[in-house]
Order: C-alpha cells, then structure tokens, then sequence
C-alpha cells in the first residue's frame, strides 16, 4: 500500500469515526421496549372498533406475565371516539375525483382503577393523501386499505408510547 491509498484510508477511517462520535454525543439512542407502570390494562371501546382489537392485542404481548381482562384491571384505557373519513380534495377540470384524502381520528383517555384520569381526553389523528384512477379501483381500494392499516398502526404505537410514559397511578 502506497502512502497515498494510505492516507486515504486513514482520511475515511477518521471521518467515521469523527460521525459515530457525533451521534453518540447528540443523546441519540434507538427506542427501546415500553415498560409499563401498571401490570395490566383494560381497553374500553366505544364500538367495536379495529384500533380497539389491535391495541388489545398489543398491549397482550407487552404485558404477557399477566391477563388483559376486565375483572384484573389497574388501568383503563377508553377509546372515546374512533372515526375514518375519506374526503375528496381534488378534481379534475371535467369534475371527476382525482384525489381523496383518508383520516383516522382517535380520542383517548387513561384511567385508574380509582377512576382518576392519568391521561385526559387526547386526540390523535392520521391522513394521507391518495390520487384516484377509475381505470384502476381495484388496485386503489387495495393501496387506500393499506394506508388505512398503516395510519392504524401508527396511532396504536402512539398511544403506547403515551401511555408507556404514564408512571405514577
């Protein structure tokens, strides 16, 4: 190896070095798993919501010691509202729908067993945006459900997140 290719190495060597020591230092940190201040949890939905089963269904594997039941309940988590909405936004010169735009809205609070709120009436809501194409609904009602499950998703990472950051009952 010659001093140059040296000297290049050695230049790419200490600006990866220079990089991993600058995100160490900002307090980046990758997130972890939720731990819970409470050992199980009730979900109380308005409806029969899918939101509703999916949060059950996390919190199940979040909290696999114990039961997600009713009658075993150190927190309630209600699910006030759960709305989907799909908007036209756009239109073509001709006045055919060329863009909708898909909304979930969930309104949450978290309650003790004691009835005291944890966490007041919270809203959190979702949209993207999906053009429209009438020689291809098939395939837009396939791409529009899973924009659907993808902002469900979201919204049930959110309210464990926030209701991970709940410690004191």
């Amino acid at each position: 190896m010659n001093a140059l290719n040296r000297r290049a190495w050695l230049g790419k060597g200490l600006g990866l070095f220079s990089a991993a020591a600058l995100l160490s230092a900002c307090g980046f940190k990758l997130r972890g798993e939720e731990h819970f201040a409470f050992q199980s949890i009730a979900v109380m939905p308005v409806s029969g919501g899918a939101v509703a089963a999916q949060l059950r269904s996390a919190f199940a594997q979040a909290l696999p010691a114990t039961q997600t039941t009713d009658q075993q309940r150190a927190v309630l988590l209600d699910l006030l509202q759960e709305q989907r909405e799909k908007v036209v936004v756009g239109r073509s010169a001709a006045g055919q729908v060329r863009e909708f735009q898909l909304r979930i809205k969930v309104v949450f609070r978290l309650r003790n067993a004691a009835g005291q709120e944890l966490i007041a009436a919270t809203e959190i809501s979702q949209h993207r945006d999906i053009s429209f194409n009438e020689s291809a609904v098939l395939a837009k009602e396939a791409e529009e459900a899973i924009l659907y499950r993808d902002m469900q998703n979201d919204i049930v990472r959110q309210i464990m997140r926030r209701v991970a950051a709940v410690q004191d009952l």
